[in-house]
């Protein structure tokens, strides 16, 4: 078990670069807490600061580091056509004045919404971007670094090193966390599938709390798979850290239960979570990631997964500009229309009315 400034020391023996601003807040939410009926917290690592902020710029501090230190004149990345990864790479590099190269994913939603949300900001940021089938997503970032090097540039791949980097990453906010709060929390809840729960569980092993880990993954993954994996990224971090200590498999509580058809389609739930959220406590999710695993967090609580009065702490990985190429889906959900008064000589209110409303 290790103290905070212990665990901070092990984390800053990576090397790491400023990016985010931190440390980022803990909002108290009290309406929504009556209304669940838990003493509700949200961390807002979306209060990062970069370019709509988000969980990738805690974790770019160290990826860039690792960049930086090895020489890296440009960058190369990519996910989907509305990657948050890929917008706070584009704009780290902006920050740090590199040439960003992103290769995303041709997926259903850029073909349905065009260049909107995060994909529209990757262009605003500078980076340069292309979409490519994403069964060759690997293969052409592959070999985009190797036309890169072939012109006598130094390019670093992020999405090879991103989840155990920023595992160390989060680690260290759970460090953070702690010293933000009177007590530790009953539960951390969030929305991964990899490294980001990896380090905060981590961070919590490190620190002795009795605090369950919950995530909500985004994927289809089965959950083996899922808790291979984070247990693996979890080990590879304490290494790297120095830390004598193992995560197992019986450690990681990961559920897929909350993803919907697939990946970045939306549910029910997850748009009703959104709404909830925003109409009690001023603060927005997004559709793919914070969202799904708002609706996780809210069913565990009717269920009685997570027992009344339990002290919660949500962590807010962000993702909002998302929201955008979702429009169509929230007003859908909502019954969303517009609402024009050519005369309000009657009065707004008696318009709606002799409109029906």
């Amino acid at each position: 078990m290790l103290t905070v400034a212990e665990l901070r020391a092990a984390v800053g023996r990576l090397p790491r670069v400023d990016l985010a601003v931190l440390p980022t807040p803990v909002h108290q939410c009290p309406n929504l807490s009556r209304e669940l009926g838990i003493r509700l917290a949200i961390k807002r690592d979306d209060l990062t600061g970069l370019a709509f902020g988000g969980n990738k710029t805690r974790k770019f501090e160290f990826v860039f580091g690792d960049a930086l230190r090895k020489g890296a004149d440009v960058i190369v990345a990519g996910f989907g056509s509305q990657s948050n990864f890929a917008r706070q790479a584009a704009a780290a590099c902006a920050r740090l004045g590199l040439k960003c190269y992103l290769v995303n994913r041709y997926d259903d939603r850029a073909r349905k919404v065009g260049i909107q949300g995060n994909y529209l900001l990757d262009f605003i940021l500078g980076a340069q971007v292309w979409l490519v089938p994403p069964e060759q997503l690997a293969e052409a970032r592959q070999k985009l670094a190797g036309e890169l090097r072939a012109m006598g540039h130094r390019p670093y791949i992020l999405n090879e090193t991103e989840a155990v980097l920023g595992a160390v990453a989060y680690a260290g906010c759970v460090a953070e966390l702690v010293e933000q709060l009177p007590q530790a929390p009953d539960y951390l809840v969030l929305a991964s599938g990899g490294g980001t729960q990896a380090g905060v569980l981590l961070g919590v092993k490190a620190l002795g709390l009795p605090t369950r880990v919950v995530g909500f993954r985004p994927s289809p993954v089965p959950d083996a798979a899922v808790r291979e994996q984070i247990v693996a990224i979890a080990n590879e971090a304490a290494s790297l850290m120095g830390l004598d200590l193992r995560v197992g498999p019986d450690d990681v509580e990961n559920s897929g239960d909350y993803v919907g058809e697939a990946y970045g389609a939306v549910t029910s739930a997850c748009l009703d979570a959104i709404e909830l959220l925003a109409r009690t406590e001023g603060i927005l999710l997004d559709p793919v990631y914070s969202g799904k695993a708002f609706s996780g967090l809210m069913d565990y609580v009717r269920q009685g997964i997570i027992p009344a009065g339990s002290r919660v702490v949500f962590i807010h990985t962000g993702g909002q500009p998302a929201i955008f190429a979702y429009a169509q889906e929230f007003i859908n959900h909502g019954g969303y229309r517009m609402r024009v008064v050519e005369d309000i000589s009657r009065g707004i209110l008696s318009a709606a009315q002799a409109a029906g409303e």
